[in-house]
């Protein structure tokens, strides 16, 4: 979930440079991160052992350019979005593109949280080019994390929202209350989330949310942690909750189209992939909240 301290330093300062960009792109010590398509290429054939691969800026052919800022040994990174499919790094005629979804956790902490930053800021200089005001064509800035409207001259910056997720135990905290979401055909559950609504609350999010989506009231809540997730642009906020009674569960039979109260051994059987049902992965806050609550009494 959060990682509390990292050796990343966004280098917020630099971003006001003028020219920083091409100052950096010109800087022998500049390493840079390439994604495309929501991907990433990782560095080393295994897997389990894989490093986020850093080229040096003349090898890449075409891009959007960002800053992300300095490793934790000072040195400058950098970010090229690079076109769909079409983009290509000349050293690299054997390319392997992974997302975080590949990755799973197998990225050490500060290796994840540059994943997700240049994932992030990918997704925006992708998706958002021009003005949500007037439509009006934008430049980019601040060594790409902002953009000024050509036509209305507002400014704009990469959006975070806010979404909660939920681990619901039982009031004697034996059992944990799982939903199937439509999307996945029943074949998996997973913790309660939703997004937080104009002049709403975590807290009030959370409650409406339960009652939504499986009839449950909840009689008392903790913060337990937090995991950005550019998909494309969500903060989820995870939460510990304890539900007033077990008996009244109901899916919504829209989004949620099954809900259950699961055991601690069904619970551990399923982490260990032997079932009842298919949990989310590595990668996610779910599991990371599901596996918290296994492991409290174990």
């Amino acid at each position: 979930m959060t990682v509390m301290s990292t050796s990343l330093d966004r280098a917020a300062e630099l971003r006001a440079e003028p020219g920083v960009i091409d100052r950096l792109r010109g800087d022998a010590t500049s390493q840079v991160i390439a994604v495309r398509d929501g991907r990433v290429r990782i560095a080393g054939g295994d897997l389990d052992a894989a490093t986020l691969l850093r080229v040096a800026p003349e090898e890449i052919v075409e891009a959007t350019w960002a800053l992300l800022g300095r490793d934790g040994e000072g040195v400058p990174l950098l970010l090229a979005v690079l076109p769909p499919e079409t983009g290509s790094i000349d050293t690299a005629p054997d390319e392997t593109w992974l997302g975080l979804r590949d990755l799973g956790a197998r990225l050490g902490a500060d290796e994840t949280e540059l994943l997700i930053e240049a994932l992030a800021v990918a997704g925006w200089l992708r998706d958002a080019p021009f003005c949500p005001t007037c439509g009006g064509g934008t430049e980019l800035r601040q060594a790409g994390w902002s953009r000024r409207c050509l036509v209305c001259g507002r400014e704009h910056f990469p959006r975070t929202d806010p979404a909660v997720i939920v681990a619901v135990e039982s009031p004697d905290g034996d059992r944990l209350l799982l939903g199937a979401n439509a999307n996945w055909g029943g074949r998996m559950y997973s913790c309660f989330a939703g997004f937080t609504e104009a002049g709403e609350s975590l807290e009030s999010t959370v409650h409406r949310e339960l009652e939504e989506e499986s009839g449950v009231r909840l009689s008392s809540l903790r913060y337990v942690s937090s995991q950005p997730w550019p998909f494309p642009r969500s903060l989820m906020l995870g939460f510990r909750a304890v539900a007033l009674d077990e008996d009244e569960v109901r899916p919504d039979g829209e989004e949620i189209i099954d809900v259950r109260w699961f055991t601690r051994d069904e619970i551990g059987s399923a982490l260990a992939g032997d079932g009842p049902v298919g949990l989310p992965g590595p990668a996610s806050i779910a599991r990371a909240l599901i596996v918290s609550w296994f492991e409290e009494r174990a």
